[in-house]
């Protein structure tokens, strides 16, 4: 897997700067909504482009999963690039920092690695199975919380399921004593987590291309998720559950209410 891993640390930093160029152009760039609030820019299929070519060229044996080119030809024990060239796209068109490039690997029905970078504010995260979960390089720390009241937990919402999916685990999060925090992208959110910025993070319903990269980098931290692969995730979309071992539980229990 190394190869594939400093491979892939190269081309997120140069998908990043080219998404970052159309970030600096936002007055030029051409948005379509997909649905209710979901757009896609020709930035969002040019850095996705940008993407697959390099892997096609490096590692032409892999299969591929885009959100914006879908997914190729699969054969059973093959290695999988998923990719979300551009997470957080509605921040990204706002001028908002809370917008990311996320790549991960996915082979033997596991995440093997995954990175998530932010552009615009120059964080790279990055973990995998043997390698270490770093933020820019170095080594993240987990929260130091014991119980939901301890600090801040991330919450996701999409309009694929009905809003009362969403406000069941809300209340109860708040009634827990939590509090909650959403920036727009999963995989940053994600990320918060295994960098001991957010106690967890759950959503009803969040496809693999926004989660899986992050979801390397919580693994190789040590910290909780759920099987998010089960039941043919990778291409269906999952629930997710993942935070520090002390508040686990108490996120699953709320994804179940």
């Amino acid at each position: 897997m190394t190869p594939r891993y400093d491979f892939a640390l190269a081309l997120i930093r140069e998908a990043g700067a080219l998404a970052l160029g159309y970030f600096h152009n936002l007055s030029s760039l051409t948005v379509k909504n997909k649905g209710p609030q979901d757009v896609v820019s020709e930035a969002d299929l040019n850095t996705e482009l940008l993407i697959k070519s390099r892997l096609a060229e490096a590692f032409p044996q892999d299969a591929f999963l885009g959100e914006e080119t879908g997914v190729t030809a699969m054969a059973p024990g093959q290695g999988i690039w998923v990719v979300d060239p551009i997470d957080g796209t509605q921040p990204f068109v706002s001028g908002l920092s809370s917008w990311c490039v996320s790549i991960a690997y996915v082979q033997h029905g596991r995440v093997q690695f995954g990175m998530v970078f932010a552009p615009v504010r120059d964080e790279l995260f990055a973990g995998g199975a043997g390698h270490p979960a770093t933020l820019n390089g170095q080594p993240v720390k987990r929260h130091s919380g014991r119980s939901l009241r301890d600090g801040i937990t991330g919450t996701g919402y999409n309009t694929r399921l009905g809003i009362e999916a969403f406000l069941r685990p809300f209340e109860g999060l708040l009634r827990a004593g939590g509090m909650f925090y959403r920036d727009g992208s999963g995989a940053l959110m994600l990320c918060d987590v295994a960098a001991g910025r957010l106690l967890g993070y759950i959503e009803p319903h969040i496809n693999s291309w926004d989660c899986l990269g992050a979801i390397g980098v919580i693994e190789a931290a040590g910290l909780r998720v759920n099987d998010f692969l089960a039941n043919d995730g990778l291409t269906r979309g999952n629930p997710i559950i993942a935070g520090i071992p002390e508040v686990y539980d108490d996120l699953l229990a709320l994804s179940l209410l």
